[in-house]
């Protein structure tokens, strides 16, 4: 039972997966950046009362499933999406799905990932993958984050469906429910509405830990946190900073770079300059989330450890809050 997938690497695993599901059904001019984009996949929050690792929690791209959910959306795509009480009962129905020549996302949990190095191994269970067939007792797996495809058992695709603790996937698979046919026009539309909406989430939502006003906020807690935590936890602290850029991410801020890749490509479908201007922000702004991350490693591994090295750290994410807030004003003055 093997459907014909055709599997490409990726730089983010929901990114991948949209991207694979979508040419799967037909949608051949769908890339990486362009389903960033189009689902609004750009964000910023440090969540206060969420501790993942001993250590708070970050996030530099909306919350799992939405990317998915707002690109097929945007695109008149219709999706069908189901959560799981029962294991029994998510296999049953991950197996009518590939019976029926569906390949399927999953949402599961990183930690029992077999073919993960186990250095990439921890507790984090919004990783998406699809499965797209079954041999021999084992699903056929397509991990956009992996060079190649891989497999699972049958225990352990349900362990790591069926991950506890926070954002537990329950078994969740999603998939398109149908072909449609996109034309460039709606494609367009598409574009237009991901950037606002993206706008709107970066610089207007009412909250302190969220968006331009989400990175000042982190980068005021660094400032305090030497004196109020110590050096060996604050710099744990900014070591989950980075662990959620790195490894939950995409490196250094890849976010930005994807979503500068995102302005380029978009400006195929609307040739306004502004876009490859405004690109080249966002480009910048991921230079900069690099070099914090350079330097919060030097902190975390006791190479940098003064005041003022936590002042530059501060200094960093203050800088990378007002090159995001500069290029999504521009963005919103752009008249379609």
């Amino acid at each position: 039972m093997q459907i014909q997938f055709e599997h490409a690497q990726s730089a983010h695993c929901e990114n991948g997966v949209t991207t694979n599901l979508l040419r799967h059904s037909g949608m051949s001019k769908i890339t990486e950046p362009l389903a960033f984009g189009i689902g609004s996949g750009l964000f910023y929050i440090q969540i206060p009362f969420l501790k993942v690792n001993n250590a708070p929690a970050f996030s530099y791209r909306t919350m799992p499933g939405l990317i998915f959910k707002r690109t097929c959306k945007s695109l008149g795509i219709p999706v069908e999406r189901k959560k799981f009480s029962s294991p029994e009962k998510a296999e049953q129905v991950l197996n009518d799905c590939l019976q029926s020549g569906q390949p399927v996302g999953c949402q599961v949990g990183v930690y029992y990932l077999t073919y993960f190095p186990k250095e990439y191994r921890f507790h984090f269970n919004a990783h998406n993958l699809v499965v797209y067939g079954k041999e021999n007792g084992s699903y056929l797996i397509s991990d956009p984050v992996m060079e190649t495809v891989t497999s699972l058992s049958g225990p352990e695709l349900q362990r790591v469906r069926f991950a506890k603790g926070a954002l537990a996937p329950r078994g969740q698979l999603y998939y398109p429910k149908h072909k449609v046919d996109i034309t460039d026009d709606a494609i367009r539309k598409a574009i237009v509405k991901g950037i606002k909406r993206n706008s709107r989430d970066m610089l207007h939502i009412p909250a302190s830990v969220v968006g331009i006003r989400g990175i000042k906020y982190t980068a005021n807690k660094i400032l305090k946190w030497r004196e109020q935590l110590g050096v060996k936890t604050a710099g744990s602290y900014l070591a989950q900073l980075v662990r959620m850029q790195e490894e939950i991410g995409t490196g250094g801020g890849g976010f930005r770079f994807i979503y500068g890749a995102f302005l380029q490509q978009a400006y195929t479908f609307i040739p306004k300059d502004e876009l490859l201007k405004i690109s080249e922000q966002f480009t910048k702004a991921g230079d900069v989330w690099r070099s914090s991350a350079v330097q919060a490693a030097g902190i975390f591994k006791g190479r940098i450890t003064s005041e003022k090295d936590f002042q530059d750290m501060a200094g960093y994410l203050f800088e990378v809050a007002e090159i995001e807030r500069q290029a999504f004003k521009a963005l919103e003055k752009i008249k379609w």
